[in-house]
Protein backbone atom coordinates (compact mmCIF):
# COMPACT_ATOMS: atom_id res chain seq x y z
CA UNK A 1 0.00 0.00 0.00
CA UNK A 2 1.29 3.44 -0.96
CA UNK A 3 0.66 6.53 1.16
CA UNK A 4 0.33 10.08 -0.14
CA UNK A 5 0.88 12.81 2.46
CA UNK A 6 0.18 16.52 2.34
CA UNK A 7 -0.42 19.15 4.97
CA UNK A 8 -3.62 19.99 3.10
CA UNK A 9 -5.41 19.31 -0.18
CA UNK A 10 -2.90 20.23 -2.90
CA UNK A 11 -1.48 16.72 -2.84
CA UNK A 12 -4.78 15.46 -4.21
CA UNK A 13 -3.59 16.53 -7.67
CA UNK A 14 -0.64 14.17 -7.25
CA UNK A 15 -2.93 11.41 -5.98
CA UNK A 16 -5.17 11.84 -9.04
CA UNK A 17 -2.21 11.32 -11.39
CA UNK A 18 -0.99 8.32 -9.39
CA UNK A 19 -4.43 6.73 -9.46
CA UNK A 20 -4.60 7.14 -13.24
CA UNK A 21 -1.12 5.64 -13.67
CA UNK A 22 -1.60 2.82 -11.14
CA UNK A 23 -5.29 1.83 -11.32
CA UNK A 24 -4.64 -1.52 -9.62
CA UNK A 25 -2.77 0.00 -6.66
CA UNK A 26 -4.19 0.75 -3.22
CA UNK A 27 -3.48 4.25 -1.88
CA UNK A 28 -4.02 6.04 1.40
CA UNK A 29 -4.22 9.84 1.31
CA UNK A 30 -3.40 11.58 4.59
CA UNK A 31 -4.03 15.31 4.90
CA UNK A 32 -2.91 17.04 8.08
CA UNK A 33 -5.50 19.78 7.57
CA UNK A 34 -5.80 20.25 11.32
CA UNK A 35 -2.31 21.77 11.41
CA UNK A 36 -2.33 23.49 8.01
CA UNK A 37 -0.91 25.65 6.62
CA UNK A 38 2.60 24.41 7.32
CA UNK A 39 4.18 27.42 5.62
CA UNK A 40 3.30 29.65 8.58
CA UNK A 41 5.29 27.48 11.01
CA UNK A 42 8.96 27.20 11.95
CA UNK A 43 11.14 24.45 10.48
CA UNK A 44 11.31 22.30 13.62
CA UNK A 45 7.53 22.27 13.98
CA UNK A 46 7.06 21.39 10.31
CA UNK A 47 9.52 18.53 10.67
CA UNK A 48 7.79 17.20 13.80
CA UNK A 49 4.35 17.35 12.15
CA UNK A 50 5.66 15.64 9.04
CA UNK A 51 7.27 12.81 10.98
CA UNK A 52 4.09 12.30 13.02
CA UNK A 53 1.97 12.04 9.88
CA UNK A 54 4.37 9.66 8.16
CA UNK A 55 4.41 7.45 11.25
CA UNK A 56 0.62 7.25 11.15
CA UNK A 57 0.71 6.23 7.48
CA UNK A 58 3.22 3.48 8.23
CA UNK A 59 1.03 2.29 11.10
CA UNK A 60 -1.90 2.15 8.67
CA UNK A 61 0.05 -0.33 6.58
CA UNK A 62 1.91 1.74 3.98
CA UNK A 63 5.34 0.56 2.89
CA UNK A 64 6.10 3.58 0.67
CA UNK A 65 5.00 7.20 1.13
CA UNK A 66 5.01 10.04 -1.38
CA UNK A 67 5.38 13.38 0.40
CA UNK A 68 3.16 15.49 -1.87
CA UNK A 69 3.80 18.64 0.13
CA UNK A 70 6.50 21.02 -1.05
CA UNK A 71 6.75 22.69 2.36
CA UNK A 72 7.32 19.40 4.18
CA UNK A 73 9.71 18.11 1.52
CA UNK A 74 11.70 21.35 1.44
CA UNK A 75 11.99 21.47 5.22
CA UNK A 76 13.02 17.99 6.22
CA UNK A 77 12.72 15.21 3.65
CA UNK A 78 16.47 14.62 3.30
CA UNK A 79 16.89 14.73 7.08
CA UNK A 80 14.15 12.21 7.84
CA UNK A 81 15.33 9.92 5.03
CA UNK A 82 18.82 9.85 6.50
CA UNK A 83 18.05 9.75 10.24
CA UNK A 84 14.47 9.12 11.36
CA UNK A 85 13.53 6.53 8.73
CA UNK A 86 16.54 4.19 9.20
CA UNK A 87 16.16 4.38 12.97
CA UNK A 88 12.41 3.74 13.17
CA UNK A 89 11.21 2.22 9.87
CA UNK A 90 14.27 0.75 8.12
CA UNK A 91 12.15 -1.40 5.81
CA UNK A 92 10.00 1.55 4.64
CA UNK A 93 10.68 4.30 2.11
CA UNK A 94 9.70 7.96 1.73
CA UNK A 95 10.04 9.94 -1.50
CA UNK A 96 9.04 13.49 -2.43
CA UNK A 97 7.81 15.73 -5.24
CA UNK A 98 10.74 18.13 -5.54
CA UNK A 99 13.63 15.96 -6.76
CA UNK A 100 11.55 14.36 -9.57
CA UNK A 101 10.77 17.85 -10.89
CA UNK A 102 14.43 18.84 -10.93
CA UNK A 103 15.39 15.54 -12.55
CA UNK A 104 12.77 15.96 -15.28
CA UNK A 105 13.72 19.57 -15.96
CA UNK A 106 17.49 19.02 -15.93
CA UNK A 107 17.52 15.59 -17.55
CA UNK A 108 19.96 14.45 -14.86
CA UNK A 109 18.64 11.55 -12.73
CA UNK A 110 19.66 11.45 -9.08
CA UNK A 111 20.56 7.76 -9.50
CA UNK A 112 23.49 8.64 -11.77
CA UNK A 113 25.60 9.66 -8.76
CA UNK A 114 27.30 12.96 -7.97
CA UNK A 115 30.49 12.29 -9.88
CA UNK A 116 28.74 11.63 -13.17
CA UNK A 117 26.10 14.37 -13.04
CA UNK A 118 26.09 17.12 -15.60
CA UNK A 119 28.59 19.84 -14.75
CA UNK A 120 28.30 21.59 -18.08
CA UNK A 121 25.76 21.88 -20.82
CA UNK A 122 23.69 24.27 -22.83
CA UNK A 123 22.78 27.30 -20.77
CA UNK A 124 19.07 27.73 -20.18
CA UNK A 125 16.75 29.70 -17.95
CA UNK A 126 14.03 28.01 -15.94
CA UNK A 127 11.38 29.72 -13.81
CA UNK A 128 9.86 28.29 -10.62
CA UNK A 129 6.43 29.45 -9.52
CA UNK A 130 5.75 28.37 -5.94
CA UNK A 131 4.50 29.47 -2.54
CA UNK A 132 6.50 32.03 -0.61
CA UNK A 133 7.78 29.39 1.82
CA UNK A 134 9.06 27.12 -0.95
CA UNK A 135 10.71 30.04 -2.74
CA UNK A 136 12.42 31.21 0.44
CA UNK A 137 13.64 27.68 1.19
CA UNK A 138 15.56 27.75 -2.14
CA UNK A 139 15.16 23.98 -2.35
CA UNK A 140 14.62 24.00 -6.13
CA UNK A 141 17.66 26.23 -6.59
CA UNK A 142 19.92 24.05 -4.45
CA UNK A 143 18.75 20.74 -5.95
CA UNK A 144 19.26 22.13 -9.46
CA UNK A 145 22.72 23.40 -8.60
CA UNK A 146 23.73 19.87 -7.54
CA UNK A 147 22.65 18.34 -10.84
CA UNK A 148 22.93 21.00 -13.51
CA UNK A 149 24.74 24.19 -12.47
CA UNK A 150 24.52 25.48 -16.03
CA UNK A 151 20.77 26.05 -15.55
CA UNK A 152 19.77 29.50 -14.33
CA UNK A 153 16.80 29.09 -11.99
CA UNK A 154 14.63 32.16 -11.35
CA UNK A 155 11.94 31.98 -8.66
CA UNK A 156 8.61 33.75 -8.29
CA UNK A 157 6.43 33.51 -5.21
CA UNK A 158 2.66 33.43 -5.79
CA UNK A 159 1.28 34.18 -2.31
CA UNK A 160 -2.43 34.48 -3.18
CA UNK A 161 -2.81 31.63 -5.64
CA UNK A 162 -3.47 28.71 -3.26
CA UNK A 163 -6.10 30.72 -1.40
CA UNK A 164 -7.87 31.64 -4.65
CA UNK A 165 -7.83 28.04 -5.90
CA UNK A 166 -9.20 26.61 -2.68
CA UNK A 167 -11.88 29.32 -2.53
CA UNK A 168 -13.06 28.28 -6.01
CA UNK A 169 -12.47 31.83 -7.21
CA UNK A 170 -13.89 32.89 -10.59
CA UNK A 171 -11.66 32.16 -13.56
CA UNK A 172 -11.10 35.85 -14.25
CA UNK A 173 -9.68 36.31 -10.73
CA UNK A 174 -7.39 33.32 -11.14
CA UNK A 175 -6.30 34.53 -14.57
CA UNK A 176 -5.54 37.99 -13.19
CA UNK A 177 -3.37 36.53 -10.43
CA UNK A 178 -1.46 34.22 -12.76
CA UNK A 179 -0.88 37.06 -15.25
CA UNK A 180 0.46 39.26 -12.44
CA UNK A 181 2.95 36.66 -11.20
CA UNK A 182 4.14 35.75 -14.70
CA UNK A 183 4.54 39.45 -15.55
CA UNK A 184 6.65 39.99 -12.42
CA UNK A 185 8.88 37.08 -13.38
CA UNK A 186 9.31 38.19 -16.98
CA UNK A 187 10.06 41.75 -15.90
CA UNK A 188 12.89 40.49 -13.70
CA UNK A 189 14.30 38.51 -16.61
CA UNK A 190 14.57 41.76 -18.58
CA UNK A 191 14.06 40.16 -21.97
CA UNK A 192 16.20 37.09 -21.27
CA UNK A 193 14.61 34.08 -23.02
CA UNK A 194 12.70 31.66 -20.82
CA UNK A 195 13.11 27.97 -21.66
CA UNK A 196 10.96 26.14 -19.11
CA UNK A 197 8.74 26.58 -16.06
CA UNK A 198 8.33 24.46 -12.95
CA UNK A 199 4.95 24.69 -11.23
CA UNK A 200 6.37 24.10 -7.76
CA UNK A 201 3.13 23.82 -5.82
CA UNK A 202 0.73 20.89 -6.00
CA UNK A 203 -2.24 23.29 -6.28
CA UNK A 204 -0.94 24.97 -9.43
CA UNK A 205 -1.72 22.13 -11.89
CA UNK A 206 -5.36 23.12 -11.40
CA UNK A 207 -4.55 26.41 -13.18
CA UNK A 208 -1.82 25.13 -15.52
CA UNK A 209 -3.89 26.21 -18.52
CA UNK A 210 -3.83 29.80 -17.26
CA UNK A 211 -0.03 29.72 -16.99
CA UNK A 212 0.12 28.33 -20.52
CA UNK A 213 -2.06 31.20 -21.78
CA UNK A 214 0.32 33.91 -20.62
CA UNK A 215 3.77 32.31 -20.87
CA UNK A 216 5.80 32.90 -24.04
CA UNK A 217 5.31 30.39 -26.84
CA UNK A 218 7.53 27.33 -26.67
CA UNK A 219 8.10 27.41 -22.90
CA UNK A 220 7.88 23.88 -21.51
CA UNK A 221 5.78 23.49 -18.34
CA UNK A 222 6.69 20.84 -15.76
CA UNK A 223 3.84 19.97 -13.41
CA UNK A 224 4.30 17.91 -10.24
CA UNK A 225 1.46 15.36 -10.59
CA UNK A 226 2.58 13.91 -13.91
CA UNK A 227 6.29 14.21 -13.15
CA UNK A 228 5.82 12.50 -9.76
CA UNK A 229 3.74 9.75 -11.34
CA UNK A 230 6.37 9.12 -14.03
CA UNK A 231 9.06 9.06 -11.36
CA UNK A 232 7.14 6.53 -9.30
CA UNK A 233 6.83 4.25 -12.34
CA UNK A 234 10.61 4.25 -12.57
CA UNK A 235 11.06 3.84 -8.80
CA UNK A 236 8.76 0.82 -8.57
CA UNK A 237 10.45 -0.76 -11.58
CA UNK A 238 13.69 -0.61 -9.60
CA UNK A 239 12.06 -1.45 -6.25
CA UNK A 240 9.13 -3.78 -7.01
CA UNK A 241 8.97 -4.86 -3.35
CA UNK A 242 7.14 -1.59 -2.60
CA UNK A 243 4.52 -1.98 -5.33
CA UNK A 244 2.15 -3.98 -3.15
CA UNK A 245 -0.47 -6.48 -4.23
CA UNK A 246 -3.58 -5.27 -2.39
CA UNK A 247 -6.92 -4.58 -3.99
CA UNK A 248 -7.21 -1.22 -5.70
CA UNK A 249 -8.85 1.77 -4.06
CA UNK A 250 -8.18 4.88 -2.00
CA UNK A 251 -8.82 5.68 1.64
CA UNK A 252 -8.83 9.34 2.66
CA UNK A 253 -7.91 10.61 6.13
CA UNK A 254 -7.85 14.11 7.58
CA UNK A 255 -6.91 15.52 10.98
CA UNK A 256 -9.74 18.05 10.90
CA UNK A 257 -13.50 17.95 10.36
CA UNK A 258 -14.04 15.69 7.32
CA UNK A 259 -17.00 17.60 5.84
CA UNK A 260 -15.38 20.72 4.31
CA UNK A 261 -12.27 18.77 3.30
CA UNK A 262 -14.41 16.20 1.50
CA UNK A 263 -16.20 18.93 -0.49
CA UNK A 264 -12.89 20.42 -1.62
CA UNK A 265 -11.49 17.00 -2.53
CA UNK A 266 -14.52 16.15 -4.63
CA UNK A 267 -13.96 19.34 -6.62
CA UNK A 268 -10.22 18.75 -7.02
CA UNK A 269 -10.65 15.11 -8.05
CA UNK A 270 -13.93 15.42 -9.94
CA UNK A 271 -15.29 12.48 -7.94
CA UNK A 272 -18.43 12.74 -5.81
CA UNK A 273 -17.67 9.42 -4.14
CA UNK A 274 -14.67 10.77 -2.22
CA UNK A 275 -15.15 10.77 1.55
CA UNK A 276 -12.59 11.78 4.14
CA UNK A 277 -12.41 10.02 7.50
CA UNK A 278 -10.80 10.80 10.82
CA UNK A 279 -7.71 8.59 11.19
CA UNK A 280 -7.86 5.63 13.58
CA UNK A 281 -6.64 6.62 17.05
CA UNK A 282 -7.09 10.26 16.10
CA UNK A 283 -6.45 11.25 19.71
CA UNK A 284 -2.83 10.17 19.18
CA UNK A 285 -2.35 12.78 16.46
CA UNK A 286 -0.08 15.76 17.01
CA UNK A 287 -1.89 19.10 16.95
CA UNK A 288 -0.02 22.36 17.30
CA UNK A 289 -1.64 25.68 18.13
CA UNK A 290 -1.16 28.49 15.63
Amino acid sequence: MIGVFDSGSGGLTVLKALRETFPAQRFVYYGDHGNAPYGNRDADTIYALTVASLARLFELGCSLIVVACNTAAATGLRRLQQTWLPAHYPDKRVIGVIVPMVEAMSGVPWATGLDSRSRSGEKKTVAVFATRYTVESRVFVEETKKRAPHIDLVQQACPSLVRLIEANAPVHDLRRAVRRYVALLLRRLGGQPLDAVLLGCTHYPLVADLFEEVLPDGVEIFSQPQVTSDSLVDYLARHPEFAGSEDSGITFYTTTSPGPVTELARRFLGDDNVRFLAPPCANAMVHVSR
